[in-house]
């Protein structure tokens, strides 16, 4: 009877996610189509009819110092999108707009991190996305991909290098793009190191992995197959559906980025969809996706070969929406938590590892892991930890850690969800300009290798 009434309130609760899940998906998806066609019919009915003077400019300090700045490469995490995608939507909810010269990149929503660290060099780079032979016929899909005629920054070099920010997941792609580089792991690019990187920043970055994961279906023996039924095989379905009727629009406006498996009815029929349906082939089967990536045990497996390198410099922010009460880990109001998360936030808050599956890593604590922002641990986001721990310094002011100093993880920890900087910026409210301009002012101001550059929208001081 007990077991019964276990079952019937794990149906609930998959029930209740499922529909809070699509509801979202559904209001950002009618958002975009909705501000589009809106601004479609502003410029059909009222396009005002006036001849505009044309004057040739001449060149200033203003732009040429734009030119020469380096850029900042804003990476969206899972499920997430790059400008172009959605039509005006933007992912980093306009954050883009604060500075002269920002680049975000569309990635593949729910590859591998892998696969997005690969995506991300061409997309800078330019040329034919190489996933690598190796990799590619180990999991099953073509080694080329998506073609960049003209890279976005293609004089990418140690000269010339980048600054990165990435959100949740697409911190560790950019992680893991860095060793790419320093391991001159890009066929054609044999000069690459990992000086072409010049910082990295993390918005509640997915370093070690997240308990979430297994509250989502993820099998907390292995952190690589998924239970019979989850949330996770919801999503596995119809994406598998959506990627097979493959309807042309559509996969314009939102792609989940798995062209390079060749799922749909074009080129794998009715007998293809079936397989990928019953988990004998596709990105699913295979494991080349992000939620295997994002257990603790596929973050120690990505992390055992990942670097904190002595010439670039980090800060991490990570995020936390629970609080102690007698000791106990609750949620920290409900108004400040997004409907999505808040029953995620409450799950992790009293997360225990199943006592008969073996821990992640020898020392862990179900207690240190409670804290979290409702999708990501907060002792996950703070800096690179498992398998060992890397060079890191506690923040309480932007002020102690000035000057900055390369090769070591600066981080603080704010109160927020993990969709509060991202999307809906009302949301933030005046903590989204802080944190961003921050971020931005850091990267103009206090990281450089040889000397500050000439600014065009900062002063000097």
């Amino acid at each position: 009877m007990i077991r019964l009434w276990i079952a019937s309130l794990q149906l609930a609760e998959l029930f209740v996610s499922s529909v809070v899940h699509l509801i979202y998906g559904f209001y950002i998806f009618s958002s975009a189509v909705a501000g589009d066609l809106s601004q479609a019919l502003n410029e059909m009915f009222f396009k005002p009819n006036v001849n505009i003077e044309v004057k040739e400019e001449v060149p200033n300090a203003r732009a040429v110092n734009v030119d020469n700045l380096p850029p900042i490469v804003l990476v969206h995490g899972i499920f997430g999108f790059g400008k172009g995608r959605l039509g005006g939507l933007s992912y980093f909810a306009g954050a883009e707009k604060k500075d002269e010269r920002v680049l975000v990149p569309d990635l593949g929503s729910l590859t591998s991190i892998y696969d997005r660290a690969r995506e991300l060099f061409y997309y800078l780079k330019g040329g034919q996305v190489d996933y690598g032979e190796e990799h590619s016929k180990a999991c099953g899909h073509s080694q080329f991909g998506r073609v960049y005629e003209q890279g976005h920054y293609p004089e990418w070099d140690e000269d010339h290098p980048i600054h990165f920010v990435g959100h949740s997941a697409g911190a560790q792609v950019v992680r893991l793009l860095q060793q790419m580089l320093a391991d001159k792991a890009f066929k054609g690019f044999e000069n690459t190191n990992e000086n072409w990187v010049l910082s990295i920043t993390s918005l509640s970055g997915a370093f070690n992995g997240t308990t979430r994961t297994y509250l989502d279906g993820m099998q907390p023996e292995d952190g690589r197959s998924m239970k019979p039924i989850c949330l996770l095989q919801l999503c596995r379905l119809g994406v598998i559906i959506y990627d097979w009727f493959d309807i042309p629009w559509l996969k314009a406006y939102y792609n989940f980025g798995f062209d390079h498996f060749n799922v749909t009815w074009k080129k794998a029929g009715i007998w293809g969809l079936v397989d990928c349906l019953l988990g004998n082939a596709g990105p699913f089967a295979s494991g080349d996706w992000i939620l295997p990536d994002l257990t603790i045990q596929g973050s120690i497996r990505l992390n055992s070969h990942l670097r904190t390198f002595p010439n670039t410099y980090y800060f991490s922010y990570a995020t936390k929406r629970t609080r102690k009460i007698f000791g106990v880990t609750v949620p920290s109001g409900i108004l400040g938590i997004h409907p999505m998360l808040f029953i995620r936030v409450l799950q992790m808050s009293q997360w225990r590892h199943p006592s008969d599956v073996s821990p992640p890593y020898k020392g862990y604590r179900d207690e240190e892991w409670q804290d979290n922002d409702g999708a990501l641990n907060t002792i996950s986001m703070t800096h690179p930890r498992l398998p060992i721990e890397h060079p890191n310094r506690f923040v309480a002011n932007d002020s102690d850690c000035q000057p900055m100093e390369p090769g070591i993880w600066y981080y603080k920890i704010v109160e927020g969800d993990h969709i509060l900087f991202i999307v809906n910026r009302e949301r933030a409210g005046v903590q989204f300009d802080l944190i961003y301009d921050s971020i931005f002012e850091r990267c103009r101001k206090h990281v450089f290798r040889k000397s500050p550059p000439t600014l065009p929208n900062y002063n000097q001081q």
